[in-house]
């Protein structure tokens, strides 16, 4: 594999993550307007928003014996199609039972998006010899930078679902495929036997790959308490206006994005298990100032915190599970990625339940503790095998960008 071509098909993955981002936050900064358009109750809203994640697991599932027979990049290419044709499909349709098939199958053709996706990034983040998986999850973010914008332009101009989605479609749909001529997947490790591991590092043990479930779903939850309860608890916990209320997720956003950016850098200065353990404890604290917070000043300054911290873990685990399972690692991510969207399901739920029941403060420290829980099983992302650098031996393509 020469230089030339893992720094196109890096290049090629970057393009594939944001591409993603952008969808992705064009449906869920509409969820207002997709209800509005196909009269969907609040109280049915609920059973929509939840399918999408439940099947976005099963398409994870799906995806780790589909590349058993076909390339990630393969699954990958087409995949990332059926999202953006998906997401058309939300605003084209006309009656209730359109909007069910478009979401149902925007869910498991993103979940299998998301699996392979992480697949080539682990691959490629073991041909290069050093981490660069944040990296591609910062394109993700600035993505979803990009696609709220769209939606909040769309909203502010009053268009409609289809004509915000269209233009937006025609872009990406040929940019994307344009782009997945150039994927790259890096080599297995020696020995390995393409899906089937063997040995040690190759043999899928789910009670290895636990440690790294549990910290996948504590973030989620995390995250996902930032995204659907910021804004509630600035405006009517912390007496912020409600103008105010729409910047701590916006903040979020943008602060995941920095981090991200710069990630790898610390991975490979101070290795990931101490910039686990880092962003951990910053986001355990965000999540401490946030709940003690006097007003929406204080509170930003948490959901500022929040940011920096959460945004680390999520692709610092799955590169921690190719390391894991190097002979095994399409099927080790695949099985890992399911519980994004468990953590994604528990998340807002739990935080609302806390909230209506006890309180909404005393509701943010169950996701600090929850955070903080990652500080146990810190150690399940490293050391790196000796063969993939680890930071202690050069890269074998030094040269690559």
């Amino acid at each position: 594999m020469t230089d030339a071509g893992l720094r196109h098909g890096r290049a090629s993955l970057g393009l594939s993550f944001g591409v993603q981002g952008v969808a992705f936050a064009l449906l869920v900064t509409r969820i207002p307007a997709i209800q509005d358009r196909y009269g969907i109750s609040d109280g049915l809203l609920p059973v929509f928003l939840a399918a999408v994640p439940i099947l976005a697991g099963a398409g994870s599932v799906a995806t780790e014996r589909v590349v058993a027979r076909v390339r990630p990049s393969v699954v990958l290419r087409w995949v990332q199609s059926l999202v953006l044709l998906a997401l058309l499909g939300v605003g084209a349709g006309r009656e209730m039972w359109h909007a069910a098939v478009a979401l149902g199958v925007f869910g498991l053709a993103v979940g299998a998006l998301d699996a392979s996706m992480n697949m080539l990034g682990v691959s490629l983040q073991r041909a290069y010899g050093r981490s660069i998986m944040t990296g591609f999850h910062a394109v993700y973010s600035l993505g979803g930078i990009a696609g709220a914008s769209l939606a909040w332009a769309g909203a502010r101009w009053e268009l409609s679902l289809l004509a915000s989605y269209l233009p937006v479609v025609a872009v990406l749909l040929p940019t994307a495929l344009i782009g997945s001529r150039w994927y790259t997947e890096g080599k297995a490790p020696d020995g390995a036997k393409g899906g089937v591991g063997g040995g040690a590092g190759g043999a899928l043990s789910f009670k290895l790959l636990l440690p790294l479930c549990l910290i996948m779903t504590f973030a989620y939850i995390g995250d996902s308490t930032v995204s659907n309860w910021s804004a509630k608890y600035l405006q009517d916990v912390l007496g912020g206006s409600e103008q105010l209320a729409t910047v701590p997720y916006n903040v979020y956003m943008v602060t995941t994005l920095l981090g991200r950016a710069v990630g790898d850098l610390g991975v490979r200065r101070f290795g990931a298990v101490a910039v686990v353990r880092g962003g951990s404890l910053l986001a355990a604290g965000g999540f401490a100032v946030v709940a003690v917070a006097p007003g929406a000043r204080v509170g930003m300054l948490g959901f500022t915190m929040l940011g920096f911290g959460l945004c680390v873990i999520v692709p610092q685990t799955f590169a921690a599970a190719g390391r894991m399972f190097p002979e095994n690692s399409d099927a080790a991510v695949a099985r890992l990625n399911i519980f994004n969207y468990v953590g994604f399901l528990v998340g807002s739920p739990l935080v609302g339940a806390l909230g209506d029941a006890w309180s909404y403060r005393g509701a943010m420290l169950v996701p600090m503790v929850l955070v903080l829980a990652t500080l146990v099983y810190a150690r399940a992302f490293g050391p790196e095998p000796a063969r993939y650098g680890g930071g202690h031996e050069r890269p074998r393509t030094a040269d690559v960008g």
